[in-house]
């Protein structure tokens, strides 16, 4: 069972948010200070964090920089009442991977939850499995019922990044600093020469498509029950 922990100084917020993720099967751990929450890491593999960001030692702003200036790459979901932009791009500078504001809705916490935690374990485990298809990172192979193939470096980190978050769109401005680099001398055209190698490498892999998204870039089509 997946453990997740709840940062928050609110005892009433903190039931709420307990019975809501012990429904959906999580066990969970609560904390209503940064050093309370520390103490318990000290002693419970926590799986992701939920974090406001008003607490009385530390806020979570300073809470989610302190794990991360400690290599410390667990998931951290804000929450909180401040809804103004820098508010909420504070919360993403400062390390947090995802932020939503209160009163949340209990359907998208979930599912963004879940999402979180299979990027987390997509990337400790080095290894993506979609359908029959397995992706290795280690030897930047693909492997499906019909073959085994070693990829090129920046088709396979394109191919990964494309199938981590399926059926999400990317432009081709993000694919490139993601994947060559802001410093790239490279232009956009080079993620579409890429894009179309890998759709001739798995023309006929029925695990998953990669759609173009006309005048906004590309995804990795996969049924909703291979996710």
């Amino acid at each position: 069972m997946l453990n997740l922990l709840i940062v928050d100084d609110d005892k009433n917020i903190r039931r709420y948010l307990t019975a809501i993720l012990s429904d959906a099967g999580y066990s969970v751990s609560c904390a209503e200070c940064a050093q309370k929450a520390l103490d318990i890491m000290e002693n419970v593999k926590i799986d992701l964090i939920v974090l406001d960001i008003m607490l009385p030692d530390m806020d979570g702003y300073a809470f989610a920089e302190l794990l991360r200036d400690c290599n410390n790459d667990i998931p951290i979901l804000m929450l909180s009442a401040k809804q103004l932009p820098e508010d909420i791009k504070k919360g993403f500078l400062s390390g947090t991977d995802d932020y939503m504001t209160k009163p949340i809705d209990e359907a998208v916490m979930l599912l963004r939850i879940k999402a979180l935690l299979r990027r987390a374990k997509i990337m400790s485990d080095r290894r993506l499995t979609i359908g029959s298809t397995i992706l290795d990172y280690d030897t930047m192979t693909v492997k499906n019922s019909e073959s085994r193939q070693p990829l090129p470096q920046k088709e396979f980190q394109l191919l990964y990044k494309l199938l981590s978050y399926p059926n999400k769109i990317f432009t081709r401005m993000q694919l490139m600093e993601d994947i060559w680099g802001p410093a790239s001398d490279s232009t956009d055209a080079t993620v579409s020469v890429h894009i179309n190698r890998l759709r001739k490498r798995f023309e006929n892999c029925t695990d998953f498509s990669i759609i173009t998204v006309r005048g906004l870039g590309y995804k990795a089509h996969v049924e909703e029950e291979l996710v």
